[in-house]
């Protein structure tokens, strides 16, 4: 987690494996300040607590959640079944089909429990990261500003690229 303030945003790994992927969202975060934490937890192995964290994360001031989810990809669901806060599901490669059972998994949810999805591994974290910040910055100025830069050095990363 970035600075003193809570955190805005839960980061939900469905196990320790997924970190090789979502240190991307972390990374992200950091760079533009939004505060985060990381979690573990399981739909299918910690039923039970993966509900009750998803129930109270808005409480606790949380304002996004991002889910990695691969296999079944159950996770990101089950915390939007159980919060009202926008739920960005990442599906993790490494599986049966490579992360697209995971992605179709997460972008077929059923209407009224909405999860955005986000591409597989690490371009979906980074993104994630990103989508969460949009959403954090339309109330939060400042981390708008610290977005708008963001963009504008990776652009001009683009332009400054010189070929052979």
């Amino acid at each position: 987690m970035t600075s003193r303030q809570s955190p805005q945003v839960a980061v939900v790994l469905g196990s320790k494996s997924d970190w090789e992927f979502m240190a991307a969202a972390a990374e992200v975060m950091d760079e533009l300040k939004v505060t985060h934490e990381v979690k573990v937890l399981s739909a299918h192995r910690t039923p039970d607590q993966t509900l009750a964290y998803a129930a109270a994360a808005a409480e606790r001031g949380i304002r996004v959640i991002i889910g990695a989810a691969g296999g079944a990809a159950a996770l990101p669901g089950v915390l939007a079944a159980k919060t009202i806060l926008p739920v960005i599901g990442v599906p993790m490669p490494g599986w049966a089909l490579n992360g697209i059972d995971a992605l179709l998994a997460i972008a077929q949810m059923p209407k009224g429990v909405p999860v955005a999805t986000m591409a597989i591994g690490k371009p979906g974290a980074a993104n994630a990261a990103l989508y969460a910040a949009q959403i954090i910055a339309l109330s939060d100025h400042e981390l708008g500003e610290r977005l708008r830069a963001w963009r504008a050095a990776r652009a001009q990363e683009i332009l400054e690229q010189k070929l052979p």
